[in-house]
Formats: C-alpha cells, structure tokens, sequence
C-alpha cells in the first residue's frame, strides 16, 4: 500500500542555459522596484551581471542591491531589514549561492512585517507563528549544493560556543520563481564544487531514505543521484565533459532543494547544525566529510536492531545506482555505495574533522545539539553513542588520512 503523502508548494521552475536573461521580464510582473541581494563579488564582477544590469536599465527598474559575504546571520538580516524600511520594494532577487538566496528569503519575509527574525527561528527565541505579509521572491542560485531556490527555510547562523544554525520556515518564504542557468556555474573553483556538490549528493540520499519519503520525492531523488552520478566528478575534473557536468549538477541541486523540503533529511544535517555554528566549518564541507560515515552508521544500527527495515533496501538501490552495478546483491550493494562515498570524499579532496579544528574533547558538546528536525527524520533512531561514531570515523588527527 502506498502510505498518505502530501507535497508542499514549489516554485515555478525556469530551467536552462540563457535562462538568467527570462528573469526582467519575469520580474516585471511583480513591479518596477527591485531589492537585488547578491555575494561578495564574484556575480557583480561577471559578464551575465553586466547584461542583466542593461537589461534592468533599459526596461526602467529601479534597483538597490544589498551583499552577504558568508552565512548570513540574525543580526545581518535585522539589520538589512531596519536599513531597508521606508525603502518601497515590490520585488527580492536573491542571486548567488545557498548563504544568499537564504538571506534573501529572510529579508523578502521581513521587510513588510519589520520585525526581528528571532521572534520566527526555529530552537530560540519564541518561535512565533509568522503572520507575513512576504514581499514576493525569485531565487537565482549561482553555485550548485543547497538547493535553497526550492525549499521555504533559510537557514541563518550565529557562530561561537553558544552558537546555532537554525531555520525561518513559513510556506509563504517560497520563491515565485526558481531561475537555474548552468551557466552561471562557471566560475565555481575546485573546492566550491566539491563540497557543494556532495551536499547535493547528501540531500538527495538522505531525502531517498528519509522516515517521511514518498514516491514523488523518490522519483525526483533518484533522477537527481543518476545526476550526481554522471555530473560531480565530471565538472570537478574539468576538460571536455565538464559543461555537461555543470548543467547535471545544476539539476542535481534543483532536485535535492524539492525533496528535501518534502521529506526532511537525516543524521548528517543533524550534525551540520552544531558543526556548523561552533566551528567556522562550511556547510557543503560537513555534509561532504560526514556523508559516508554516517550512511556505514545508518546501515550497522539498521541490520543490528530492525534488519528488515525498508531503509536498507533504499540504502542497497543508491548503492547499485551510484557504483554502476545493478545486479548487486543487497549486502554487496550497501557496500558499493560505501565505498563509493568514500572514494568519492578522497578525490574530491575533502578534509578530515581535526582538519577543520574539531577534537575529541568537542564531541559531547555536538553530540547534544544534533538533535534537530534533520536528526527526526533519519531512518533509524541514533543512540548518543551511534552519533559520537559518526564524529569518530572522520576525526583524523597527525599523519591520519
């Protein structure tokens, strides 16, 4: 029997090379008064941003522009938001990676209300209920991991000891449109693809054997793993495949952002949280360094206490998908996938835990503050113990790789 799903909003989805030059007629739509929220640089330095900015001109849309360098916190989104008041905005474009589409979800939700988005944050603060209005919202991801074009939480950051990584989520925060155009992938370095990348490729399988999965959300999963599959390493490697590679990874993202946000995800982004905020550690490197642990982890707690759970199977399917050998049997296929998450994390050169400045002595600490909504919908409930090992697997120290 097919168990009772439902599938929240998407955005509408504009999908292809050029597919950035759709986005002022798109935006008109909406009216002539544009908030364009961008990263640091590399966008605005670009050719596509050049054409755009013509374009926004010549059609007479009067823009201001607003940069996040990094992960965006809640004290940089009130402040954005304060700055912002008294300004009439009809439209948010959120151009760049995942760190400022999320930005730019939360200044869009914030700036009619003008309230803190403390009052909203999922784990602190009051968690009030939020009442909107939201000022419409298009997503333009320049980089390919988060997915954050197609999910209706944006994830904000508060880094130190008493840190947190913790979501604004409302229906309402869903994006008008989602504009994907490979090409504004290209400039993406070595390590950005790597991590970001494996974080689509995390995505994708922990949204595959989530506790919440349903046939929808599987369908998209596999099509996206298929992608990751034919796309990460080409693009990572460069030379003659890499275009295809940008252009499958771009899906990849795409497809990971809408099954998660139907799903949820699983122990690695329970981790990424307290990884996240108490370490300067970013997120496509967590979810990279931590994927194949904790799968070996998920699948050892699985064939020990419930070994017919249906998870283990999911487990065997991405393992013969990812390792290229359909007829594997399912220990043998469990086993394919780890290896191939493991030799996977090795050539995209992903760095070890002590690498990025987590001990031993750090573990209680992250080990409670895991137990997010990601850790909720793992598919197997994971012991303190369970959780600890994933750490431990990918520790390291001197002379460890």
């Amino acid at each position: 029997m097919i168990a009772p799903f439902s599938i929240a909003r998407l955005p509408r989805i504009e999908f292809g090379t050029g597919a950035i030059a759709r986005l002022p007629g798109l935006a008109a739509g909406f009216g002539r008064r544009l908030l364009i929220v961008t990263g640091g640089q590399s966008f605005t330095a670009s050719p596509q941003w050049q054409t755009l900015r013509r374009a926004l001109d010549e059609a007479q849309f009067a823009h201001a522009m607003v940069r996040i360098a990094g992960e965006p916190s809640p004290d940089e989104i009130d402040t954005i938001v304060r700055e912002r008041q008294g300004h009439a905005c009809d439209l948010v474009i959120g151009i760049g990676g995942g760190s400022v589409l999320d930005a730019a979800k939360a200044i869009a939700g914030l700036l009619r209300p003008g309230n803190t988005v403390m009052d909203h944050l999922e784990g602190v603060g009051p968690e009030l209920p939020y009442r909107g209005p939201t000022t419409p919202f298009i997503a333009v991801p320049t980089t390919a991991g988060t997915g954050s074009e197609a999910t209706k939480n944006a994830v904000l950051t508060r880094h130190g000891p008493d840190g947190f990584k913790k979501s604004f989520r409302d229906d309402t925060l869903m994006a008008e449109y989602a504009i994907i155009d490979p090409e504004l992938l290209a400039s993406c370095p070595p390590a950005l693809i790597a991590a970001n990348g494996m974080d689509a490729c995390t995505q994708l399988l922990e949204a595959y054997c989530s506790s919440r999965a349903n046939p929808i959300a599987d369908a998209l999963a596999l099509a996206g793993l298929q992608a990751v599959r034919e796309g990460l390493l080409a693009w990572y490697d460069g030379g003659e495949g890499a275009a295809a590679g940008r252009e499958r990874m771009a899906l990849a993202a795409l497809l990971s952002g809408i099954c998660l946000a139907q799903t949820g995800l699983g122990s690695v982004h329970g981790l990424a949280q307290p990884l996240g905020a108490f370490f300067p550690i970013a997120h496509g490197v967590v979810c990279g360094t931590l994927v194949a642990a904790a799968t070996q982890v998920n699948i050892e707690a699985m064939q020990a206490r419930t070994p017919d759970h249906p998870a283990l199977g999911r487990y065997a399917r991405v393992g013969r998908l990812l390792g290229g050998d359909p007829h594997a049997k399912e220990p043998a296929a469990q086993a394919l996938l780890l290896h191939t998450l493991r030799e996977w994390t090795r050539r995209l050169n992903l760095p070890l835990l002590a690498d990025l400045g987590v001990a031993e002595a750090d573990f209680a600490r992250i080990v409670a503050n895991a137990r997010g909504s990601s850790m909720k919908t793992n598919p197997v409930a994971l012991t303190d113990a369970e959780i600890e090992r994933i750490l431990r697997l990918r520790l390291g120290g001197p002379g460890v790789h």
